[in-house]
This record gives C-alpha cells, sequence and structure tokens, in this order.
C-alpha cells in the first residue's frame, strides 16, 4: 500500500500504531496519514446496538419466578478517547456480533441481579425505577470496556406460576366486592329515597288538591273581571287599530314626500352637474382665451415698463450729469460767497463797531417793514382820538416811526455799542 491519507465515515473510527507512535493514533470520523509498513491501521464500528436482553425464569426477592424481557441500546463511545482507547483494547479485531454477544452478556447478568433484589410488585408497578437500577449498574460496568449504555426499557414482564394473574383476581375481586357493596348501598338509599320521596308526593298531592279548589274559586272570581278587561281591551284595541291605521297613512304620506325630497335632491344635483358642464365649457371657450389674451397684455405692460425704466434710468443719468454740473456751480458760488465773505469778516475786524452799524443800518428797513406788516394784512381800523393828537394816518406812521426810533437802544442794550456815538469815519469809502 503507498503511502498517504486513509478516510474514514463517521460512523467508525481509525487506530493507527507502529513506528512514531507510543501508542495507538485515534482518529474517530477523520483522516490520517499512513506509512505502509511502518504502520498498520485498523478500523472498529462506532454505530448503535441494539441488543434484546432476555432473563427466563429468575426467582425474585420473594422466591417467585418470573420472565423479563429489555431493551437496550449501546454503542462504543468515539468522543472520549480514553473510552475509545479501551474499546480497542476490549474489542478491536473482532466482529460486531461478537461485540453485541459481550455487551448482552453482561446485561443480561446485571438485569438478573437487579431482578434478584425486588419483589414482583415492585418490578410490575414501577418498570421505570427497575429500568433506572438496570441502567445504572450496566453503565458503570461497560463504561470500562469504551462501551456506553445509550437507553434501557423493561420490554415485558412474564409469569409462568399465574402470580401476576392471582395480583390481579385478586385485585378484580376486590373491586367487585366494592362493586356490590356499593351497588347494595345505593340499592338501599333509592328505597328510603322512595319511601321519602312518595310521602312528600302524597302530602303535596293534598296540599296540591287543595289548592287546586282555591284556585278554581278564584279563576271564577276573576274571569269574571278578566272578560269585562277582555272587552274593555277589544274597544281599545279597535281604537289603536284605527290610530295605527291614521299613523300608517300619515307615515306612508311621510315617506311620498321623503321620495319627492330625493328626487328634487338629484334634480339639484343634475342641475349641478350641468352647471360645473356648463362653466368647464364656459372656461374652455371664454376664460381660456381671456387668460391668454391677459397673458399677452401682461407681457405688453411688462415690455412698457421695461422702456420707461430704460428711459427713467436715462433720466436719472442726464439729471445726475445736470446735478453734478449744478454742484460745481454752487461750489463755485458757495467760494465766491466764502471768500466774500471772509473779506467781510476781515473788514469786521478791522472796523468793528462800524461793522455792526452797517450791518444795523442794512436791517433797519427790513425791521421797519417787519413792523408795518401787521398793519398791511389790517382791513379795518378803528382809532379813537382824545382830541389832543394826531388822528388817522398820520397818527399810524408815528406809531411806526416810534418803534423805529428805539431800535439803537435795543442795539446799545444787546452788543453794548451805542449807533448814536459811532464815529463815522470808521466806515468803508462806500458808506
Amino acid at each position: 500500500m503507498p503511502c498517504g491519507f486513509v478516510t474514514c465515515g463517521p460512523n467508525e473510527a481509525l487506530v493507527v500504531s507502529g513506528c512514531c507512535h507510543t501508542k495507538p493514533l485515534l482518529v474517530p470520523g477523520g483522516r490520517a496519514f499512513v506509512w505502509p509498513t511502518l504502520q498498520c491501521v485498523q478500523r472498529i464500528s462506532l454505530n448503535t446496538m441494539t441488543l434484546q436482553v432476555d432473563s427466563p425464569t429468575v426467582y425474585t426477592s420473594q422466591g417467585v419466578p418470573i420472565s423479563v424481557t429489555g431493551i437496550a441500546q449501546v454503542k462504543i463511545q468515539g468522543q472520549n478517547e480514553e473510552m475509545l482507547l479501551a474499546a480497542c483494547e476490549q474489542f478491536l479485531g473482532k466482529t460486531e456480533s461478537e461485540i453485541q454477544h459481550i455487551a448482552l452478556v453482561t446485561l443480561e447478568g446485571h438485569q438478573r441481579a437487579i431482578m434478584g433484589s425486588m419483589t414482583v410488585e415492585e418490578i410490575y408497578k414501577d418498570r421505570k425505577k427497575f429500568s433506572k437500577q438496570v441502567f445504572e449498574v450496566a453503565s458503570s460496568d461497560l463504561v470500562n470496556m469504551g462501551i456506553t449504555v445509550v437507553s434501557y426499557t423493561l420490554k415485558d414482564i412474564r409469569d409462568e406460576e399465574g402470580y401476576l394473574k392471582s395480583l390481579g383476581m385478586a385485585r378484580t375481586a376486590e373491586v367487585k366486592r366494592d362493586a356490590r357493596i356499593g351497588e347494595a348501598e345505593a340499592r338501599k338509599d333509592a328505597k328510603i329515597k322512595e319511601a321519602i320521596a312518595e310521602e312528600q308526593r302524597m302530602a303535596s298531592k293534598f296540599i296540591n288538591d287543595t289548592e287546586i279548589a282555591q284556585a278554581q274559586r278564584d279563576f271564577e272570581l276573576k274571569k269574571a273581571a278578566y272578560d269585562v278587561e277582555v272587552q274593555t281591551k277589544k274597544a281599545e284595541a279597535e281604537m289603536a287599530y284605527e290610530l295605527q291605521a291614521a299613523k300608517t297613512r300619515q307615515r306612508i304620506k311621510e315617506e311620498q314626500m321623503q321620495i319627492s325630497v330625493v328626487e328634487r335632491k338629484q334634480e339639484i344635483n343634475v342641475q349641478e352637474q350641468e352647471m360645473q358642464r356648463r362653466e368647464k365649457e364656459l372656461m374652455a371657450t371664454v376664460r381660456r382665451p381671456a387668460e391668454a389674451e391677459k397673458f399677452r397684455l401682461e407681457k405688453l405692460a411688462e415690455a412698457n415698463r421695461n422702456r420707461l425704466i430704460m428711459e427713467a434710468e436715462a433720466e436719472a443719468e442726464s439729471i445726475r450729469l445736470r446735478g453734478e454740473a449744478e454742484a460745481a456751480a454752487i461750489q463755485a458760488k458757495a467760494k465766491a460767497e466764502a471768500e466774500q465773505m471772509s473779506k467781510k469778516a476781515e473788514a469786521f475786524r478791522e472796523y468793528r463797531q462800524a461793522a455792526i452799524v452797517d450791518m444795523l443800518l442794512d436791517a433797519l428797513p427790513k425791521m421797519a417793514a417787519e413792523v408795518a406788516a401787521p398793519l398791511s394784512q389790517t382791513k379795518k381800523i378803528t382809532m379813537v382820538s382824545t382830541g389832543g393828537g394826531e388822528v388817522g394816518a398820520a397818527k399810524i406812521t408815528s406809531e411806526v416811526l416810534d418803534i423805529v426810533t428805539k431800535v439803537p437802544e435795543m442795539v446799545k442794550n444787546v452788543t453794548g455799542v451805542d449807533i448814536m456815538k459811532v464815529n463815522l469815519q470808521h466806515f468803508p469809502e462806500d458808506h
């Protein structure tokens, strides 16, 4: 055999021994590399084995012979290396039937031992306990061989002497006896209850007869009243029938009116749909063209607005240019006026009192005009004279002049300059 890998399925294990191995190499369900002539490869099955364990005619602890049949499932444990090694030591090279025979003999011995330690009643009534004991004892023994007891079940119990049948007959007799006693007691109770019931029936019959007579009398008395009531109810029923007929007719009329209302609603719905159709038609024939015309006019208005904006921008540009020109003119005028004011300020510094007088003389006519302004707006003046002075326009003129002549005194009080005493030689030549 050439050197290489050797494989096995999950239901068997490879046992490689020889060179390079102080103890066998165990490979459950896998592969191993093997050197031919230097190493030896063997296989051991890991399949589950079903064993029927028969123990005929075994005497129990009471000395009663019985036969028991159990079913056990056993297998060589491949996952535990120590158990697999022990199984290899015990069974390597043996066939599966030989392994089954060894496990069967071991299980049968333990089964017989457990049977001898228990009574028939214990085995028969508590089969679970018997199976558990056999399983535990056999497992502890077979595990040393590398075999695991997967399960054990008690299948059958037989008795050639009729002991089990006698147990059943005794129990059956007890049950039958209890049944007969119960039946007799039931019949006795039934008779007693029948007598009591008959007595109660007769008493009830007498009471019922009395009550029947009283009821017959009450019936006769009440029947007359019932006849009156029946006649009354009959008349009321006839009246109620007429009333119900009137109500029915009224309800029919109401339903007819509701039908008319529904028909009217349907007509209104039809009219509304027709109005919607006409509105859509109007929208298609009038509103859409009007909207198109509106859009055209809006576009024209927008174009016109843009034109006006452009014209306004051009006008603004023109105004800006004119404004710049006017600003230049104003700037030149302001410059000239500033120079004039500068010269005038120099003259004022040189001719202080004369300058003030000059300004007052310029302002005096304006002041006189302001004083006389209210008189120019007067439509009617009434003057009262005591006969000792002027009257008419001369009086008004003299009043105005009096106000004007008080101006120098007012200037003196404000500026401290007495214009009546100013030396006119300080005036410039143009004054």
